[in-house]
C-alpha cells in the first residue's frame, strides 16, 4: 500500500501557480468587460434643449405655435408625444433640420444625437389667448419628460 502512495506525483507547487494566476486573469477580464458593458449602458442620457419659438395668427381659429428643440444628450432618442399644458396637442407637424417642411408627426419620432428638429402644435380645445402662459413639453420613448418650456401668447 505505501508503494501506491509513494509512487502518485504531486502537481508541481509551480504548476498550480500558474494555473491559478491564469484562472484568476481570465475571470478579472470577464469581470472587467461586463462592467464596462454596463457602465456604458447606463451613461448614455437623453437632453433636449428648447432652442426657438414662433407664434402666429394667436386669436383667430386657424393658429399655432412652433418651438425647436435640440438633441443634446449623449445619444439618439425618439420623440413619443407633445403636449401642451399636459394634454395631447390637437395637431402636431414637424420639421426636421434640412428636411422637407412639415410632416405629419407619427411616434415614435426620431432625433439622432446633436441634431434639430421643429414642432408645430395647435392646442385641444381652443384657440391660444393672448397674454397667457402655455407649457410646452416633449415626452420620449424611454419615458423622460422635457419641459415644461413655458412660453406667454402674444
Amino acid at each position: 500500500m505505501r508503494k501506491l502512495l509513494k509512487s502518485r506525483k504531486a502537481l508541481s507547487p509551480v504548476v498550480a501557480a500558474i494555473i491559478l494566476i491564469a484562472v484568476t486573469v481570465a475571470v478579472s477580464i470577464a469581470v472587467a468587460a461586463w462592467m464596462g458593458a454596463l457602465t456604458f449602458t447606463f451613461m448614455s442620457t437623453e437632453q433636449i434643449t428648447y432652442t426657438n419659438y414662433v407664434w402666429d395668427n394667436v386669436g383667430t381659429p386657424n393658429q399655432w405655435f412652433i418651438f425647436t428643440v435640440k438633441n443634446t444628450g449623449s445619444s439618439d432618442l425618439s420623440v413619443q408625444d407633445v403636449r401642451i399644458d399636459s394634454v395631447a396637442a390637437a395637431t402636431i407637424t414637424y420639421s426636421a433640420t434640412g428636411s422637407a417642411p412639415w410632416t405629419t408627426f407619427s411616434p415614435p419620432q426620431l432625433l439622432t444625437k446633436g441634431s434639430s428638429v421643429s414642432f408645430n402644435v395647435t392646442r385641444t380645445g381652443g384657440v391660444f389667448t393672448s397674454g397667457v402662459n402655455y407649457e410646452f413639453t416633449v415626452l420620449t420613448a424611454k419615458g423622460n419628460t422635457f419641459g415644461p418650456y413655458t412660453k406667454q401668447a402674444p
